[in-house]
């Protein structure tokens, strides 16, 4: 994200420069670059494929079996199970939802509203038993998803490199900063570095 280092290609000799992706500047042998993020742009939240449709199939009817529920509740189920890492799309869900009515593995109940509820059947109890060593494996690998989420989920880190980013770019970009404040600055910024290094 930071970059201080004696020399350079970029920045321009006590100068500044910047471009679309960030910018540096330099102060006699000391440069310090910064970089804008693309964190957040343009992003889903996961909504890869995950699952081919037997296994999709599997695991809706599994929720449903644990308790009647309509799409959305799907979809919302299975991202908490993962930490947010993913979750279907609503393209992939109704359709395999219908399926699962057609084949007679889940029924739809009397709800409030306009969503429709769906229960697991007889035959899709019973389908989930035939099926159970598969089922199973897929929640694990739901939760396993899950676990590497929470992991390396590194959100406090990306928020103190933010601050740090705007702390820098704030104090550096001003036109009176002197010698000696750019070598502490360094010096901190060669400390925290260290400290990190260390860390177990």
């Amino acid at each position: 994200m930071f970059n201080t280092q004696r020399g350079g290609r970029h920045g321009c000799m006590d100068g500044h420069h910047m471009g679309p992706r960030g910018g540096s500047r330099r102060w006699g042998p000391f440069e310090v670059r910064w970089e804008v993020s693309d964190e957040g742009r343009g992003r889903g939240r996961g909504r890869g494929r995950m699952f081919d449709g037997g296994e999709l199939r599997l695991v809706l009817l599994k929720l449903i079996a644990d308790q009647p529920r309509h799409g959305y509740d799907l979809i919302r189920e299975i991202e908490e199970l993962t930490g947010g890492a993913y979750a279907p799309s609503p393209g992939v869900v109704y359709p395999t939802i219908t399926l699962l009515s057609d084949m007679g593995l889940i029924e739809e109940q009397v709800a409030e509203g306009a969503k429709k509820l769906f229960a697991v059947t007889t035959a899709g109890t019973a389908h989930l038993e035939e099926n159970k060593e598969q089922v199973d494996a897929l929640f694990a690998r739901l939760a396993e998803v899950g676990a590497q989420r929470e992991r390396t989920d590194v959100a406090p880190v990306r928020r103190a490199m933010h601050n740090l980013r705007s702390v820098l770019q704030h104090r550096l970009m001003r036109e009176d900063i002197e010698g000696d404040a750019q070598h502490e600055i360094a010096a901190l910024l060669d400390e925290v570095a260290q400290k990190i290094e260390r860390l177990k």
